[in-house]
Order: C-alpha cells, then sequence, then structure tokens
C-alpha cells in the first residue's frame, strides 16, 4: 500500500492552508464524526478505525495536513479501485444531516456513473442501510453521494453495475465543478434514502446505518483520479 508519490498531483499548499477550519461546529451532542483526522499517523497504510475495501489496483492513501487539521488524501492510477470503510451505527432519523468539505484535483476521462463501461469518479461516499434479505451482499440498500464527470448534478438512479440493484446513487458535483478548490456539502440523509428506496418499507430506514466508505476508482476508463475529503460528521441540524 506504498504510495508511489511520482504519479501524485498534490492538492496546491494555499488550498491545504486556506481550508475553512475555523468554521463553527455544533455542540459536541449535536454531531457523531464520522471523518476526523487529527494527524497524519496510520496504522497498515489506513487511518486508525477504518478498514481497506479493495476491488482492484494499489491503495494510494494518506492523510495530508490541512491548516491544523488532516484531510484524507485518495488517488487512483488506470488500474485502481479502491476505498476505506467503518462500521458506524447512526440513526438517521435523529442525526439526518451529514456534512462534509471535499476537494477534486484529477477526474477520471470520460467517467460516467450512467454507464456501467465508465463508471469511475474521483470521489464516492457510501452509507450503508441495514439488509432487507438474504444474501446480505445483494439486499443492503446503500446511498451513494458522488463527484462525477459527465453525469448531470442531481442526477439519481441505480448502480448499472451488475447486482447493483440496491445500490444508488445522487450525482453531487461533475466536471462543471471548479477543480483545486473546497466544496462545503450537507445532505439531508434521511430524505434522500426515502427518495430513492421509496420501494423498498415505503422508504422508511429499518435501523441505523450500518457503516459509511469512502472511494475512488478509474479502472473501467483507464485513467487517473485524485481527491481529498476533511471533517465528515452526522448533525442534527
Amino acid at each position: 500500500m506504498k504510495r508511489k508519490t511520482r504519479y501524485l498531483v498534490y492538492l496546491p499548499i494555499m488550498l491545504l492552508v486556506t481550508w475553512m477550519l475555523a468554521k463553527v461546529l455544533p455542540a459536541a451532542q449535536d454531531i457523531i464524526p464520522v471523518a476526523k483526522f487529527t494527524s497524519a499517523k496510520m496504522h497498515k497504510g489506513l487511518p486508525a478505525g477504518w478498514e481497506l475495501d479493495k476491488k482492484c489496483g494499489t491503495p494510494f492513501i494518506s492523510l495530508d495536513k490541512a491548516g491544523d487539521s488532516y484531510c484524507l488524501h485518495l488517488f487512483s492510477d488506470n488500474h485502481s479501485s479502491f476505498g476505506i470503510k467503518k462500521a458506524l451505527s447512526v440513526d438517521i432519523r435523529q442525526y439526518p444531516y451529514l456534512i462534509w468539505d471535499w476537494a477534486v484535483t484529477r477526474l477520471p476521462t470520460n467517467g460516467d456513473v450512467r454507464n456501467a463501461d465508465r463508471d469511475d469518479q474521483a470521489v464516492q461516499i457510501y452509507i450503508a442501510f441495514p439488509a432487507t434479505g438474504w444474501p446480505k451482499k445483494l439486499n443492503t440498500p446503500i446511498l451513494g453521494y458522488v463527484w462525477d464527470n459527465e453525469a448531470p448534478k442531481n442526477w439519481m438512479g441505480r448502480s448499472r453495475q451488475s447486482g447493483g440493484g440496491k445500490l444508488r446513487y445522487i450525482v453531487l458535483r461533475n466536471s462543471a465543478d471548479k477543480l483545486n478548490q473546497w466544496h462545503p456539502e450537507k445532505r439531508n440523509v434521511y430524505e434522500d434514502y426515502k427518495r430513492l428506496f421509496a420501494d423498498i418499507n415505503n422508504g422508511e430506514p429499518t435501523g441505523p446505518i450500518q457503516g459509511v466508505e469512502l472511494y475512488i476508482n478509474s479502472q473501467h476508463t483507464g485513467s487517473t483520479a485524485e481527491s481529498f475529503i476533511c471533517d465528515m460528521y452526522f448533525s442534527r441540524n
């Protein structure tokens, strides 16, 4: 999992320095941290508390300095598809909002979530819900927020990959958004789930979320991608 730094296009120093670390966060009892990194230290090439989920290729993962904090840095080459995941139980009826900052420096060439042969994104955020049947792998509702290349913003739909019927996406950003710049996000996960999974239990989750995954891939397009994520948390408001 050793990084090959000669391939990486690092986020400009000014972008790291100017990330809004001074922004006011809600009171501690009103948030549940997801990705809050306080140092560059990693365990076996991964941030503490996270597991590797690798489909193919070589993972390039680091924690890079961003002002007084650190951000997750992901890079995929033309053979790579991987992410990091962690188990996390959150009742999205009580903590419906997911808030984070992300930046992309390189989009996979011609990536398009609507096309199985070009289904590559510089960054994907997955939220797994309780399984609704057996086998669990095929019956776990997963909500994905993605930064695509060609799919229009606010596009919603199912994964085009084989067996991806329970994996459903919302495109938040695409090639029209500025690269090398931080973009803040705030999503009402509960409302998004109800829209995308209206066919399952009338759009109501059967329990707390089961985990979160941060992912990148560019193997379908044979290109490269690079992204950064900072301070992700669930919030009451």
